[in-house]
């Protein structure tokens, strides 16, 4: 099949020298240590290619490195030509349909070389050029090269599971797959963008839109492509090509749901199995990651099955859970238990590996687990990511569905919904959040400020912000009557789900696994998004509840009855009160004297107030940490 790798690449305004490919295929080393490969090709000669670089001068230059998954023969190596050298592709991710689509193709008179992937996307695109997309079920970021028409189309798949960066230099066009082989281009700034930095310090938000936190550098939102003209390298916006619908509700029982759900998860789990290398499973003992796991298991009985399981340090801990779907599953258990000062000393090369700033340890403890698998010789692991998103995990959906009810004033389902909901772990503070929905855009600066949870709190300069013009708004977005569809929606294209795959693709490339998400395919999730909203989130309070009914049988009961939801969850709190000293530390760094959006005097009197209880905890602290972690490493411009 295909590989997980890292690709790269530019464009110059004029045929020349093309050095910076041997720092790209260096950068991009972990993501794809078995291979590398590079072509350069300009529209007076033939194309030039290699492994080692050998300094070629041109025009256009591709660059891969390669994880080997299936193929992994010579005959997968990239960059991939086309037999009649029109087009020159690079790749990274995986076409899960592909032995499908390579019948449909063979019918259609075309001949294949090897056995991987990577061909088949190319002759789709030869044959049906960007109307190939639609035809994918995969994890893509591609780039191809079209000689003849004298392009460069990049491509990122549905919901942006796999990243790809581009910017303008001082010579052309960039592209690569994560941020830092691209700050290595001449005249690539470091500059903070100013909105995007606003959001993250009081939101927690990254990765929502084209835009990063570097000024200079954008990325290709989801479910986009963007096309270059080589000959005035005029960068075109990007075009959607899917986008999910929210439609009448469909007409299904609740039954009727629950087994169409069934089928396409275990549809997506099926082909998300394909490999010639062995496949394990990150398992933190909920239900998304439990019926993964037991998937796996009922649809390869032999399967030699490794799971990889983060457990608390003194924390809320998920381990007996994961203990009892692994041994309903048969598996091969592994688990890590990081402590305070193993995240103090693995920092700086976390923030590095992240290339932006994020939003909570927790994102150390996703990291610990694919070290682990990478040590145990696992390649592929498949991965519970953007379920939450589409089945109301999350305590804010609760609120979702009391505002939905409230606005299509059904009063009595609403009064009856929150009173269960109030029995419910994981649904807190209901009928606050649904406030929050429900209140007009115009009064929301004052609820919050009433609330304690100010668009601009103290700790912010707010002066650094509107002399630069940032809007400090809030990212909630207006919804209609269906109140929690819509915010099932934001959260998968714009809020949540965007941060989280990125903190994953990072976490697993970083120790050269390819992560897996069945969850994320369009047509799962179309029909999880156009579900009645009490299909998801029943009148009982319960979350999930239609996956809950589909996966009776095949996951072990008391995980389908749990209430409470934790997921990787790092004891924050008290490792911050632990690393105290640690933390005061880089709140007196040099760099807050630089790093003007803060107010340092703020920033040191509110840690202290959490400290001892005056105020309370969220991610705000960490969120700080890691902001002077990371202007410090990528040395970032706020001037």
């Amino acid at each position: 099949m295909a590989l997980l790798c890292g690709i790269a690449g530019l464009a110059l305004n004029k045929p020349g020298t093309l050095n910076w490919a041997g720092r790209a295929l260096e950068g991009l080393r972990h993501r794809g240590p078995d291979d590398r490969g590079w072509l350069v090709w300009s529209p007076t000669g033939a194309a030039r290619r290699g492994k080692a670089w050998d300094e070629a001068p041109g025009s256009v230059l591709l660059v891969h490195r390669r994880l080997s998954i299936l193929d992994l023969s010579e005959l997968g190596w990239q960059p991939m030509s086309s037999p009649d050298g029109r087009y020159h592709l690079v790749f990274n991710g995986e076409i899960y349909n592909y032995l499908e689509l390579r019948q449909e193709l063979e019918a259609l008179g075309h001949c294949f070389r090897s056995h991987s992937d990577t061909e088949v996307l190319l002759m789709a695109w030869a044959h049906w050029g960007t109307a190939c997309l639609q035809r994918l079920v995969g994890m893509f970021a591609f780039a191809v090269l079209d000689t003849e028409e004298q392009s460069l189309h990049l491509v990122r798949d549905f919901f942006g599971i796999k990243p790809l960066y581009y910017c303008a230099f001082a010579g052309g066009v960039g592209f690569a797959s994560e941020i830092p082989v691209l700050l290595e281009l001449p005249g690539v700034g470091r500059q903070v963008h100013p909105q995007g930095l606003y959001r993250y310090l009081r939101f927690g938000l990254t990765d929502d839109g084209a835009q990063t936190l570097f000024s200079d550098i954008r990325q290709l939102p989801a479910a986009h492509y963007l096309r270059l003209d080589l000959n005035n390298l005029q960068l075109t916006e990007p075009q959607r090509y899917w986008q999910p619908r929210l439609q009448n509700p469909l007409e299904l029982s609740f039954e009727e749901a629950a087994e169409a759900v069934r089928a396409q998860f275990l549809e997506n789990v099926r082909l998300h199995l394909r490999s010639d290398v062995p496949v394990g499973a990150a398992l933190s003992g909920g239900i998304d990651s439990s019926a993964i796991v037991a998937a796996m298991r009922h649809l390869e009985p032999g399967l030699e099955l490794h799971t990889f399981t983060y457990v608390a340090d003194n924390g809320v801990s998920e381990e007996p859970w994961a203990d009892l779907v692994g041994q309903a599953a048969g598996v091969q258990a592994h688990k890590v238990k990081p402590s305070a000062s193993e995240l103090v000393a693995d920092l700086d090369e976390l923030v590095r590996v992240q290339g932006e700033p994020f939003g909570s340890t927790s994102i150390y403890a996703q990291y610990r687990v694919f070290r682990l698998a990478q040590e145990a010789g696992i390649k592929v692991m498949l991965d519970g990511q953007g379920a939450d998103e589409v089945l109301a995990g999350y305590a804010v959906y609760g609120g979702a569905r009391l505002a939905s009810l409230v606005r299509q004033r059904r009063w009595l389902e609403a009064l009856a919904f929150l009173r269960t909901s109030r029995l419910e772990p994981a649904l807190k503070d209901t009928w606050k959040s649904a406030i929050g929905f429900l209140i007009p855009a115009s009064l929301e600066p004052l609820a919050r400020r009433v609330a304690g949870q100010e668009l601009a709190p103290p700790w912010l300069n707010t002066t650094w912000f509107t002399e630069r013009n940032v809007q400090l708004a809030s990212p909630r977005a207006a919804h209609g009557r269906e109140v929690l569809r819509h915010e099932l929606l934001q959260s998968l294209t714009e809020t949540s789900l965007p941060k989280l795959l990125r903190y994953e693709d990072r976490n697993s490339m970083a120790h050269s696994i390819e992560s897996r998400v069945p969850f994320l395919t369009p047509k799962l999730v179309e029909l999880l998004l156009n579900l009645p909203e009490a299909h998801i989130l029943s009148p009982q309070g319960q979350t999930k509840a239609v996956f809950r009914r589909a996966m009776q049988s095949l996951v072990p009961q008391a995980i389908l009855d749990r209430k409470d939801k934790v997921g990787f969850a790092t004891p924050e709190q008290r490792w911050l009160k632990q690393l105290a000293p640690w933390v005061e530390q880089h709140l007196t760094s040099p760099i807050l004297d630089r790093a003007q959006p803060l107010q340092p005097k703020a920033l040191k009197a509110e840690f202290a107030a959490v400290l001892a209880g005056r105020k309370p905890f969220d991610f705000r602290v960490w969120r700080w940490i890691n902001l002077v972690v990371w202007a410090r490493i990528f040395n970032v411009r706020f001037d």
